[in-house]
C-alpha cells in the first residue's frame, strides 16, 4: 500500500524498533473509566495518555477486516475478539488436531424412570454420549458415558435440542457427567502442539503473545511485538461537556421536553508511542514477512476503521521504523527514538499538527549521522 515499503523493514529476522505519531482533534482518544470516561491523563503533568491495549485494539480490528484479501486468510483469525471467549478459542486448536478436550466418564444409571427415559430416547442422544441398555431381567446396570468434547455452549445447545422428550432427571444426569468430565488429564506434548497451532492461527497471537492455560491448556507465548502507552506531546485538558437529548431514556420522563447528556473530549493532542519487534521472539512465533507488512500498514490505516464520534478525528502523522541489520541491535533503543524531535513551534495552545515541527533524519542507512548498521524507514512523516 506504500511506494517505500521494502523487504529490510519487513523481514522478521531483523531488530525493528519504531515510533507512531498520531494526533487527535474534538474527540476522546482513549477514555479512563475511573475518571468517569475522561480521556486519559498523568495526573502530575496532565499529559495525555494513551494505552498499549486501546493501540491493540485498533490493529485487531484492521487485521480482521484485512484478513480475506490475504492470500492465507486462516492464518489471520484474532484470538481477542469483541465479546469472544478466550477458552473456546484455545478449545479450537484441540479439536482441530483431534486431541481430547475433556476425560472420558461413565456412570451407571440406577434410576427406574431415567433409564425408561433414555430408551426413548436413545437415538436422538447428542453424539458425545452414549447409553449401553441391558436386558430387563440382567443383574448389570445400565450406563451412560460422555466423551468429554462439548463446550458449555455446545453442550445446552444439545441439551436444548432435545425439547420435551428428555425429563429433569435425565437432564440432570446429562449435567452431572458434563461436570465430572473436566479438563483432559495434563499432557505437555498436547500443550505444545495446542501452542503452535494457536501461533500459526492467530495473527495476535504470533505477534503480541498471549497466556492460553486458563481453560484447556495451550501454554503461553511471549509476542515479539511491544507497544508503550502513548504519551501527548504537551499536557492536554480534558473537558467534560453536556449535550441535550431530544428523547427520554424512561417512562417516567415522556413529559420531560428533553434530557441531559455527556460528552468528554480533548480540543487538539500530538501523541507519540513507541514500539519493539524482537526477532528472537519471532522465530519461536513463526511471525512472517507479511505478518510485519501488514501490520505497518494497519499503523497507517487502523484509524479508517474505527471511526467514532466519541474519538474525533484522529490521523496517523508519523511512522519512523529503526531497521538493526544486527538482530541484537547496532544502537541503544533510547538514542534511536531522541533522533527524532517533536516541538511546539509557538508558545500557544495547539490547536492542529501543524502547530508543532517534526524533525528526523532523512530516510535510509544511518551510518553519517553515527548510527552504523541502521536503517530508517518513514513510512508517514
Amino acid at each position: 500500500m506504500t511506494e517505500q515499503r521494502t523487504q529490510h523493514h519487513c523481514d522478521p529476522t531483523k531488530k525493528h524498533d519504531f515510533l507512531i505519531v498520531f494526533d487527535v482533534t474534538d474527540g476522546n482518544p482513549n477514555g479512563d473509566p475511573d475518571a468517569g470516561n475522561l480521556p486519559r491523563t498523568d495526573p502530575e503533568t496532565m499529559e495525555g495518555l494513551v494505552t498499549d491495549v486501546a493501540l491493540k485494539r485498533k490493529i485487531r480490528n484492521f487485521i480482521g477486516i484485512a484478513a480475506e484479501d490475504q492470500a492465507e486468510p486462516g492464518r489471520f483469525k484474532i484470538f481477542v475478539e469483541h465479546h469472544g471467549v478466550l477458552n473456546d478459542q484455545i478449545r479450537r486448536a484441540y479439536v482441530a488436531q483431534g486431541m481430547d478436550v475433556g476425560r472420558k466418564v461413565e456412570k451407571p444409571v440406577t434410576d427406574a424412570k431415567v433409564i425408561e427415559n433414555l430408551r426413548v430416547i436413545k437415538e436422538a442422544l447428542p453424539p458425545a454420549f452414549a447409553f449401553t441398555d441391558v436386558p430387563e431381567n440382567s443383574d448389570e446396570l445400565p450406563s451412560l458415558a460422555y466423551s468429554g468434547e462439548y463446550s458449555e455452549t455446545e453442550f445446552k445447545e444439545q441439551l436444548d435440542g432435545l425439547g420435551d422428550t428428555v425429563i429433569a432427571k435425565t437432564k440432570a444426569l446429562l449435567s452431572s457427567l458434563k461436570k465430572d468430565s473436566g479438563k483432559p488429564d495434563k499432557n505437555r506434548d498436547n500443550v505444545e502442539k495446542a501452542r503452535r497451532w494457536m501461533c500459526e492461527n492467530f495473527y495476535d497471537i504470533r505477534m503480541f503473545g498471549a497466556v492460553m492455560s486458563t481453560g484447556l491448556n495451550a501454554g503461553q507465548v511471549r509476542g515479539p511485538l511491544q507497544l508503550t502507552f502513548s504519551r501527548s506531546v504537551d499536557p492536554i485538558i480534558p473537558q467534560d461537556l453536556a449535550i441535550t437529548r431530544m428523547a427520554v431514556t424512561d417512562e417516567r420522563d415522556r413529559d420531560k421536553l428533553q434530557t441531559i447528556g455527556r460528552k468528554t473530549l480533548i480540543p487538539y493532542g500530538l501523541y507519540v508511542g513507541k514500539g519493539f519487534f524482537s526477532p528472537h521472539l519471532a522465530k519461536q512465533t513463526g511471525v512472517t514477512p507479511e505478518d510485519l507488512s501488514l501490520f505497518w500498514d494497519s499503523l497507517i490505516y487502523m484509524w479508517d476503521m474505527d471511526r467514532s464520534a466519541s474519538r474525533g478525528m484522529m490521523a496517523p502523522r508519523g511512522i519512523y521504523i529503526f531497521t538493526h541489520d544486527n538482530k541484537y541491535g547496532n544502537a541503544p533503543v533510547h538514542e534511536l527514538f531522541d533522533r527524532v524531535s517533536v516541538v511546539l513551534k509557538e508558545e500557544k495552545s495547539p490547536r492542529k499538527f501543524g502547530d508543532y515541527k517534526v524533525e528526523a533524519p532523512a530516510g535510509g542507512p544511518l551510518d553519517e549521522v553515527g548510527f552504523p548498521g541502521v536503517t530508517l524507514t518513514k513510512l508517514l512523516g
